[in-house]
C-alpha cells in the first residue's frame, strides 16, 4: 500500500527516500520507515509463547512487521510491533468474551476436544505504541558502564489533534499500512491490529487501530492517533490521542441500528455508533540531543 511520489515533490518538501530498498523517507529531522516480513515460523511461534508465558497467539502474527519513526537529532524512537502489543494483551488479561453456544464448537482443533475458553481469545490490547530515547552510540562506546535507553515521557494535555489541518490539500509524500496481527476467531468474527502512517510536507500522522468484532455479540475499537507538525513551537512535540469504543450487537439493535454483519466489516464508517468508554490526549516533548 506504499505510495509512489515524484522526486521533485519530495525535493521541494525537503524530503528524501530511504536508501538500499528501505521503505520510507527522511524529512524535517525524522526518519520514518515501514518494515515487512512473513508470519511467525513454527520456531518463532514457540519462542514468542515462551517469552509471553502463554500457549495462545493469534492465527497470523507478523513478527517482523513494524512502523518506526525516529527523530534523528535526539535519538527519540517511536515504534509499533506485534510483540509489544501482545505483551499488552497478556498484561491486561481481560476475561473471555462469551461466545454463543452454537458457535463454540468452531474453537475445537479436534472433534472430541472440549472447548474451554479461559483466556482473552480476542487478543484485545491496550497497546498505544513503544518508544525510547536511544543513547548515542559514540557515547555508549566510550563508557565502561553504558546507560540504558530512556523511556519516553508522555504527559496528559488539553490540546487536540488539528483535524482541520489534516484535511488540507497537501501532497502525500509517503503512505503505508502494516498489519501486526490478525485472527478470525474460529470464523466467529475478526481481531485485527494495524498501523498506518501518512507523511505530508508540513506534518506526519499515524493511526494504530485494534478492531474486534465477535459476531452477534460485541464490537470493540481501540484507536491511537499521533500527529507531529513540523516547525511548530520551539520544542518539537508529538500529540497522541487514544480512544476506546465498545458496544454489543444487542445494544445496537435496541437503538434501531442494523445488526447484519455486512454493515460492520470496516470500523471506519460505523465507529461513531460505538460509545466511547475511554479517551485520553497526551503530548511528547522531544528532548534535546542526548
Amino acid at each position: 500500500m506504499e505510495t509512489e511520489v515524484d522526486k521533485e515533490i519530495l525535493k521541494s518538501a525537503g524530503a528524501e527516500l530511504l536508501p538500499n530498498g528501505r521503505k520510507g523517507l527522511r524529512i524535517h529531522d525524522w526518519e520514518i520507515e515501514t518494515i515487512r516480513g512473513t508470519i511467525l515460523t513454527s520456531l518463532a511461534h514457540e519462542q514468542w509463547e515462551e517469552k509471553l508465558k502463554t500457549s495462545h497467539l493469534p492465527e497470523m502474527v507478523f513478527g517482523e512487521n513494524a512502523l518506526v519513526l525516529k527523530h534523528l537529532s535526539s535519538n527519540t524512537k517511536i515504534h509499533f510491533n506485534a510483540f509489544d502489543a501482545l505483551a499488552g494483551w497478556k498484561q491486561e488479561g481481560l476475561p473471555p468474551v462469551e461466545v454463543p453456544a452454537a458457535a463454540q464448537w468452531k474453537f475445537r482443533s479436534k472433534p472430541s476436544q472440549q472447548v474451554i475458553l479461559d483466556y482473552d481469545y480476542t487478543f484485545t490490547t491496550p497497546y498505544c505504541g513503544s518508544g525510547v530515547v536511544e543513547k548515542d552510540q559514540d557515547t555508549v562506546e566510550g563508557k565502561a558502564s553504558p546507560e540504558e535507553d530512556a523511556s519516553l515521557k508522555w504527559e496528559n494535555c488539553e490540546e487536540q489533534i488539528d483535524l482541520a489541518a489534516l484535511s488540507l490539500k497537501e501532497p502525500i509524500l509517503f503512505y503505508d499500512e502494516v498489519v501486526l496481527y490478525e485472527d478470525e476467531l474460529a470464523d466467529n468474527g475478526v481481531s485485527l491490529l494495524t498501523v498506518k502512517v501518512r507523511v505530508m510536507p508540513s506534518s506526519w500522522f499515524l493511526l494504530l487501530r485494534f478492531w474486534l468484532r465477535v459476531d452477534g455479540v460485541l464490537m470493540r475499537l481501540r484507536e491511537t492517533r499521533m500527529h507531529y507538525v513540523c516547525g511548530k513551537g520551539e520544542t518539537p512535540t508529538v500529540l497522541r490521542e487514544s480512544c476506546w469504543r465498545e458496544t454489543t450487537f444487542k445494544s445496537l439493535s435496541a437503538k434501531g441500528y442494523p445488526v447484519d454483519l455486512a454493515f460492520y466489516s470496516d470500523p471506519g464508517p460505523i465507529s461513531q455508533r460505538l460509545p466511547v468508554i475511554k479517551q485520553i490526549t497526551q503530548k511528547l516533548k522531544i528532548p534535546p540531543k542526548v
